[in-house]
């Protein structure tokens, strides 16, 4: 009788477990809006997602660059006069170019400009450029700038879902990081 019930609950673990791996939000049409710190696909239409395994690797062959969209953590609007504000570093994979706020699903003009212009600046002007765009794990801002790259015409863009998370997971090097300088300075949000 144990042994039959344990292989009844062995054979419902086998059932779920699986359920709950597979618990990948479907592929919108659209870029996402909201709620950016949730689960992402598992794919990005014309766009290769990669592992870990498979970023690490580019990046050790330096075939191609890598691109941390991570927003950066603006400057809070009521903080008292003369108090001292100074920016959360950011560490990401070595060699990246970040160009924070950039993964929103709706960009101001001279957001979106700054991000043409720094991917310009990362591929040297060549959209055959294999770009590997990332931020974090469970973050939509990669997912949504990856998509956004392709309609520039850039035609070999991947996606790291995993992030600097996923990187640091397996034991990788990360390094501070200074956002991609803007020529024009927005006022106002970045969205």
């Amino acid at each position: 009788m144990r042994k039959a019930l344990a292989g009844l609950v062995l054979a419902a673990f086998a059932f779920v477990i699986p359920a709950v791996a597979q618990e990948k939000p479907p592929e919108p049409d659209a870029y996402r809006t909201e709620d950016y710190r949730a689960p992402v696909p598992a794919t990005l239409a014309g766009v290769r997602v990669l592992t870990t395994a498979e970023a690490e690797a580019i990046w050790w062959a330096k075939a191609g660059v890598f691109v941390d969209v991570m927003p950066r953590a603006p400057k809070p609007p009521n903080l008292p006069a003369g108090t001292v504000w100074r920016d959360q570093p950011r560490l990401n994979i070595p060699g990246s170019i970040w160009l924070p706020d950039t993964g929103y699903g709706k960009l101001a003009a001279s957001t979106e400009d700054y991000l043409k212009r720094g991917l310009v600046r990362a591929t040297k002007g060549n959209s055959a450029t294999l770009v590997v765009v990332y931020c974090m794990a469970d973050c939509w801002m990669s997912w949504n700038a990856a998509k956004r790259i392709r309609t520039y015409g850039y035609s070999n863009v991947a996606w790291y879902p995993e992030g600097t998370d996923g990187w640091e997971r397996a034991g990788l090097e990360l390094a501070v990081s200074q956002p991609e300088s803007r020529t024009v300075e927005e006022t106002s949000s970045p969205r």
